[in-house]
Parts: structure tokens; sequence; C-alpha cells
């Protein structure tokens, strides 16, 4: 897939992994609107956007994902701005593991990115006059391996994974043009590794160390492997692992 000229939607994106997947879209030269539920987060990364890309490329508009009147705005939106919908990408996600948090990191990390990706599937299918495309859903490691220190976070990384390699082996996507792939990084330098000690179950100090253990990622790098799973027509159903100390690795089961 030529990003050039596509119009790509990002949820979570005001910062880290979803700022740095929408920027390597604009540098590729496709029209980006971006969600976050950070509205002055959001509007200091559109302002960064527009002087490096263009005002008419680029669109910001606040959105809870946990929220269907917002998300489906954030579709009409991105079809009412750029006319369609080519590539989309649910990254939006937190971690929290307290009796007062896990559900709402289910709520946003599970039922967002369920909800993103059957509205994106309802512009893009080609039996409803869309072009086809492709949904990239954000995971992590630990949608692939146990992590001791975040149960729940765990279970919903391993939720989207599940998820999104059912659809993709589904005919109702794949014979509508439709790819979906699954990015999951180890850790990457973003606000919710930073926010550790809040995040995690147990020992802060054993979470920092286990961190420390596997490295640490930019979100620049991580960046490159979400648009291979973008570009590359090949991948269906692909889960690319990535990690500070073994790269970029296709995952096999």
């Amino acid at each position: 897939m030529k990003v050039s000229g596509k119009i790509a939607l990002v949820t979570g994106a005001a910062q880290g992994l979803g700022k740095a997947f929408a920027a390597t879209l604009l540098e590729n030269g496709a029209k980006v609107l971006f969600s976050d539920v950070n509205s002055e987060k959001g509007q200091e990364t559109l302002k960064e956007f527009e002087k490096r890309f263009g005002q008419d490329n680029v669109v910001f508009v606040k959105c809870d994902v946990t929220s269907q009147a917002d998300m489906e705005a954030v579709f009409q939106q991105v079809r009412d701005r750029f006319g369609g919908l080519d590539i989309m990408c649910n990254n939006a996600g937190i971690g929290g593991e307290s009796r007062e948090m896990w559900e709402k990191t289910v709520d946003i990390n599970v039922k967002g990115m369920i909800r993103g990706t059957y509205l994106a599937m309802d512009v893009m299918r080609q039996d409803k006059g869309g072009r086809g495309g492709v949904i990239v859903n954000v995971a992590s490691m630990a949608g692939i391996n146990p992590n001791p220190f975040g149960p729940v976070y765990c279970a919903t990384k391993f939720a989207i994974v599940g998820f999104s390699r059912s659809w993709a082996l589904n005919p109702e996507c794949s014979g509508n043009g439709i790819r979906i792939n699954m990015l999951c990084p180890a850790f990457a330098d973003t606000a919710l590794v930073a926010d550790i000690d809040n995040t995690t179950v147990g020992s802060p100090t054993a979470a920092k160390e286990f961190i420390d253990k596997i490295g640490i990622m930019t979100p620049e790098y991580v960046a490159e492997g979400f648009l291979d799973l973008v570009q590359d027509e090949t991948k269906n159903g692909a889960v690319l692992k990535m990690g500070k100390s073994f790269g970029k690795v296709y995952h096999e089961y």
C-alpha cells in the first residue's frame, strides 16, 4: 500500500506511540485525523503537525473511545473532511490494575478497540461503497506473553490479539478488501511506562527492574513497525513483535 494520498485515523494520538504513528503517516503523504481524550495535549500536537505538514492534511478531534457517540462523530468527521478512510489505527490504551481502575482499563483497551474496528470496517467495506483498507490494532508483547505486574493490562492485550486475528481470517474482511494486523511492542518511552508506579500491581521496584531488563524503545522506532504493517499488502492477521533487544519479529503461532 502506498501511504501517499491515503486517509488515516489514529486514536489516542496526542502523545506517545499514537503521535509517532500519526507523524509517520503524515511524513509519508497521508492525510490524518487523530483523536485523544486529552484535548489540551491534542491541540498542542495539532499545532505542531500543522506547522510541519500543513493545515489541510491533519485534523484533531477530542474523543473518548468508550463513548459510541464520540466514536461515531470521529468517523463522520473523517468522512466529511477527507472523504473516506483507508488506514485505521486503534491505539488508545491505558494501564490500571487497581480495584478502582481495572474496569476502565478493559473499557478503553478492549471495548474501545472493538468499537473502532467495527466502525472502520463499516466505512472500508467494498460491499458498502468503501475502498477496502488496513486496520492496525495496537496490542503489546503483553498480548503474547504473561506480564506479572499487569494481569488486567495483559488480559486486554491478549483480547486485542485474539479479536483481531479472528476477524482477519473471516471472509467478511478479506472479501471486502480489509486487512487487520496487530502491533505488539515491548516497553517504549511513553507516559504509560513513565507512570509505572501507578499502573502496575505489586512492587514498583520489581516492575522497574523488569522494564530495565527488557529495555525501552523510542516511539519513532515502534512507528517503523507500524508502517510495515500498513504498507505490506501480504500481511493480514500478522502479529509484529518489537523489542529493544530483538528488533522486529513476526510472531508465529
